[in-house]
């Protein structure tokens, strides 16, 4: 019998396989680019992938700089992990300092995968000389899913991934700014700005029932949740963008309160809602 005709079958078969196989690893890379945006946008940067960063953590191979606000790191860290945020005025020289006292590599993190702080912050300190900075892109909250017994949160070892508020137990949380505003005027609920004064620029959008409460201030926040509590009240709560009341959920769980409530968006959604009402008169 003669096996050419066999030979070439097998060989066609074989090129078929070898390119769906490039197909298949072309399409896992255009899906790993979409779910790390940042490493298009800052293709100079280093980063390291997680369970990769984790081996380096455990064997103490690297320093690890948390570069978001305090209260965020206070809320939610990776265990050993110093806190240096981005916006500070002092970060260069701070990230300069850690440099000179360790030369190991400098591993920044910030959120997750589409926030794009670990880049920024590895980018300034390339600009700023300092050299051997990499990111971690997933973020601190795949990190504390994947690897609990190295997390914080509010200064106790995680330990239990299921501690993590979900995306769905937070959106439970929440109210458009139209729902939020009928809210207030419907009910004698306690009204909480927890915008800082940079953000807040003087502006009070429920004057006479609000109260101006700086997110990191826990003393003069415990007293609205021990009165929500006593009073049996909700706490309605805004921001400026929607972003820092997803950490203070945490707290406000931890504290015991059950009926909360965040505007959605923040009071940049506020503000959105009110210009495409005034676009229709």
């Amino acid at each position: 019998m003669n096996q050419r005709p066999i030979k070439l079958i097998n060989f066609l078969l074989s090129i078929l396989i070898i390119l769906f196989a490039q197909q298949l690893l072309a399409e896992d890379d255009i899906k790993s680019t979409k779910e790390y945006p940042g490493r298009d946008l800052y293709p100079e940067i280093p980063f390291v992938e997680l369970q990769h960063f984790y081996q380096k953590l455990k064997r103490n191979e690297v320093s690890v700089v948390d570069v978001r606000s305090a209260y965020e790191y206070d809320t939610l860290r990776i265990a050993g992990a110093i806190n240096i945020p981005l916006a500070s005025k002092t970060f260069a020289s701070e990230m300069r300092k850690l440099r000179m006292s360790d030369n190991k590599p400098i591993v920044v993190y910030c959120n997750g995968k589409t926030c794009m702080k670990s880049y920024q912050a590895a980018r300034k300190a390339a600009v700023d000389k300092i050299d051997n900075v990499i990111a971690y892109d997933a973020g601190i909250l795949d990190f504390a899913k994947t690897f609990p017994k190295v997390t914080l949160l509010l200064g106790k070892t995680l330990n239990d991934p299921g501690k993590l508020i979900s995306k769905e137990d937070f959106k439970k949380h929440l109210l458009t700014p139209e729902k939020f505003g009928e809210r207030i005027a419907d009910s004698s609920d306690i009204v909480l700005d927890v915008r800082d004064r940079f953000q807040r620029e003087g502006i009070s959008i429920f004057v006479g029932r609000e109260y101006r409460v700086p997110i990191d201030n826990t003393k003069r926040l415990d007293q609205y949740i021990d009165q929500a509590i006593k009073e049996n009240k909700a706490l309605l709560i805004y921001d400026a963008a929607g972003k820092q009341v997803e950490w203070l959920q945490y707290y406000l769980e931890d504290r015991g309160l059950k009926s909360y409530y965040f505007m959605q968006g923040g009071i940049s959604a506020y503000y959105k809602d009110m210009k495409l009402e005034l676009n229709k008169l």
